[in-house]
């Protein structure tokens, strides 16, 4: 593993603590990501989500999956930076959880470079996990207003390039979240 600078194009696998890693990697280059087509309906996010470009998968319909992999190759290779959070749901940032390998068939049959990154969250008056990760049984509105109520938020999120060799996209889960949980544990 090499870490790098932020990447600017390419494909970028990253863990998921919720709706802030979308705007702090954002905040760092512009990209295309890929949510969950229930995203579409939520209060503001849905909104915003749509306005920027977002690629939504029904991940209930196969079919879906093989078009959003196509339109995930479509941006590729206009030379986009494609950002997927492969968990399919975010965490509490204690751990990065199993890797939903049905949107990385792109990757997996590609010459496209890979990326990956390690999204963290800390403040000094609470529990990250629990008041800034948006996971388990949070609510939107609720959640926001507390953490405006945070006198700061750090993030820290690692980038480091990742060699793979075309192969089975299981396989390939299974060694990308290896790599991002080395660069969130090292």
């Amino acid at each position: 593993m090499r870490r790098r600078a932020v990447p600017t194009r390419d494909l970028l696998v990253s863990n998921h603590l919720g709706y802030l890693d979308v705007l702090v990697l954002a905040s760092l280059a512009p990209a295309v990501y890929v949510a969950k087509s229930e995203v579409k309906s939520w209060p503001v996010i849905g909104w915003f989500t749509q306005l920027s470009g977002t690629l939504f998968v029904d991940r209930e319909r196969r079919t879906h999956v093989s078009r959003v992999n196509d339109e995930i190759q479509a941006a590729l290779e206009r030379g986009a930076l494609v950002v997927l959070f492969p968990e399919g749901t975010s965490s509490d940032c204690r751990t990065v959880l199993l890797f939903k390998s049905s949107l990385l068939e792109p990757a997996a049959q590609s010459a496209h470079p890979l990326s990956v990154s390690a999204n963290q969250y800390s403040i000094e008056d609470g529990d990250a996990g629990a008041e800034i990760c948006y996971w388990g049984r949070h609510t939107f509105f609720s959640h926001l207003l507390h953490l405006f109520s945070k006198r700061a938020v750090r993030a820290t999120v690692c980038f480091a390039s990742f060699q793979w060799t075309r192969g089975d996209r299981k396989q390939l889960a299974l060694q990308l979240r290896g790599e991002i949980l080395k660069l969130k544990n090292g």
